[in-house]
């Protein structure tokens, strides 16, 4: 189900930008989707063919409104504490491949922007682009030196197009948290903020360069990661001339394979290096979908486009890195504990059936890939923690879930049978063997746990021992216990008290139409006129609570 580019332009590319025009095409789209949403609902249709279908409408309607929202659907595609799975599997398939803008656009750009002539530049230039998105392009050239660059050219109006839909955007966020009261516990503001950071620093390449220096310099010691060198003499902040490294696309299994590429020692080598880049230089790359990794014929990894580049500060990585070697271990209190500092669970007063999903988690899905359907097991807990919403997602810590998840799906793609656990291994071997010394705090915590989690290994009790010790860990934390409350029950009672909000305010409305109708018809203007007054109110409260009704179940 992947997005084709369409053959014509979109329509913000076929429009003259203005806010107005902007909040009636922005306004329009969300509007038309609440409706649909809300038809779906009072019609029944709530069925996975039809969530996909509508799903679909979503990814073709963000494509159309242009790379701000084709931006949006990517970030929210590992939102999966706030969409449907049917959305969430559309919006992760979302290519921001468009069409390229004329090549007289690129080159007057690429003159104005290094101000000199394009031949005086370049000994050669490709004039059709490699590669086109919604940011802008790619050209191939050659230095007058003999090098071979790739030219990246920022597409003309897209820092104006940025700034209106943001303001749309905002007028958005102000009104949902103004008129949903539930959307607040999301913290959309936040989410808001840090993803108008992040898209402003992408479309700056002086910003990008700067990046892609850094994360050359973080693997300098390594002969497996490659990144390609920035030259600043051809680069601006809409203009960024690299060092041209080609290789094979990082999923193509096939290809690798016929050139003896060994894809289990890749994806060791992926992951052991993601590892190192949130738990030891706590400076990652936020977007490694096949586009942006490659693979040599020598098997070496080579990584492109260093606009999403996102900082872990020293804290979340301590955190992260405790919570990397509890999973390891299957220390579930410890894996609670860190979850609960780095933000992404609260703490409730019964935190029985989260701790129960995680320690299912880490028994049944640490070594190998998780099944969906298994957690019908949980079926009690998982009601219960949907009632509480424990969980959280602070905005760093999208980008760092969007990132594993990405990397964990071209696992996946190069051998089925792949375990991160066992692809981390290698990673934590090497932490103990290294000398790395003046790396920090933060590298010190990493080695302690590295070390603490071998000698676990050596020192494993029996299997009998574990099970007492499971046994009684669940004895003191009370989870042996009759259950009389139905969380399901509530679920319905809440619903239920929606639905007759929703009920109450119509029949106040339809009852005052019509008073206002036999007041009128009876030539008493004054009590027609009250009457409508409060079938108005009446009927905007009425709204109002229909479309809580509607979202509050998500979708």
């Amino acid at each position: 189900m992947l997005v084709k580019a369409s053959p014509k332009p979109l329509r913000w590319q076929r429009t003259r930008t203005s806010l107005f025009a902007r909040q009636v095409e922005i306004f329009a789209a969300t509007g038309k989707l609440l409706w649909f949403l809300g038809c779906d609902r009072l019609r029944g249709k709530r069925d996975s063919k039809h969530r996909q279908q509508r799903a679909q409408w979503l990814v073709n309607t963000l494509l159309d409104l242009g790379p701000t929202f084709i931006k949006i659907g990517q970030a929210l595609s590992t939102r999966g504490d706030l969409l449907p799975l049917e959305y969430i599997r559309a919006l992760s398939q979302l290519q921001d491949k468009v069409p390229p803008f004329s090549s007289d656009e690129a080159i007057a750009l690429i003159e104005r922007e290094l101000k000199n002539s394009l031949h005086s530049l370049y000994r050669d230039f490709d004039y059709h682009p490699i590669a086109a998105a919604s940011l802008g392009q790619v050209h191939k050239a050659r230095l007058h030196s003999g090098e071979e660059v790739v030219v990246k050219v920022q597409r003309p109006g897209l820092e104006k197009l940025f700034n209106l839909d943001f303001q749309v955007l905002y007028q958005q966020v102000v009104l949902a948290e103004r008129l949903f009261h539930w959307t607040r516990k999301y913290d959309l503001e936040s989410i808001y903020n840090e993803f108008r950071t992040y898209i402003y620093e992408e479309i700056d390449y002086i910003h990008e360069g700067k990046n892609a220096e850094r994360f050359r310099e973080n693997f300098s010691d390594s002969e497996d990661i490659l990144v390609p060198k920035v030259y600043w003499r051809y680069t601006t902040s809409k203009v960024l001339t690299l060092e041209y490294m080609p290789g094979i696309k990082i999923n193509d299994k096939k290809t690798l394979e016929s050139l003896g590429i060994d894809v289990r020692e890749l994806n060791t080598m992926g992951i052991g290096c993601y590892l190192k880049q949130l738990l030891i230089d706590g400076f990652f790359h936020t977007d490694p979908h096949p586009g942006n990794m490659a693979v040599t014929p020598e098997g070496q990894i080579i990584f492109y486009d260093f606009g999403m580049m996102s900082e872990i500060n020293s804290l979340n990585q301590a955190e992260m890195t405790r919570s990397f070697f509890a999973v390891l271990r299957k220390d579930t209190d410890e894996v609670l504990e860190t979850l609960i500092s780095m933000g992404l669970v609260e703490e409730l007063s019964d935190m029985t059936p989260v701790r129960n999903l995680v320690q299912f988690a880490l028994d049944r899905f640490r070594d190998r890939p998780i099944e969906f359907q298994e957690f019908g097991a949980l079926k009690q807990e998982l009601y219960t923690m949907f009632e509480q919403q424990p969980f959280r997602l602070p905005a760093q810590m999208t980008f760092v879930l969007k990132a594993l998840g990405t990397l964990d799906g071209i696992a996946r793609t190069l051998d089925n049978q792949y375990s991160l656990i066992g692809c981390a291994k290698p990673f934590v071997k090497t932490l103990v063997v290294e000398n790395q010394s003046g790396r920090g705090q933060v590298f010190g915590e990493l080695t302690r746990q590295a070390k603490g989690f071998l000698n676990q290994r050596f020192n494993r009790p029996s299997r009998a021992e574990v099970l007492i010790q499971e046994l009684q860990g669940r004895l003191e934390r009370g989870e042996f216990q009759f259950r009389t409350n139905s969380p399901e029950i509530e679920r319905q009672m809440q619903r239920i008290q929606l639905m007759l909000t929703v009920l109450v305010y119509a029949c106040i409305t339809g009852f005052s139409v019509l008073s206002g109708a036999v007041f009128i018809s009876g030539t008493y203007p004054i009590a027609a006129f009250i009457a409508f007054s409060i079938s108005g109110l009446s009927g905007l409260f009425f709204l109002k609570a229909l479309l809580i009704f509607i979202i509050r179940d998500r979708f």
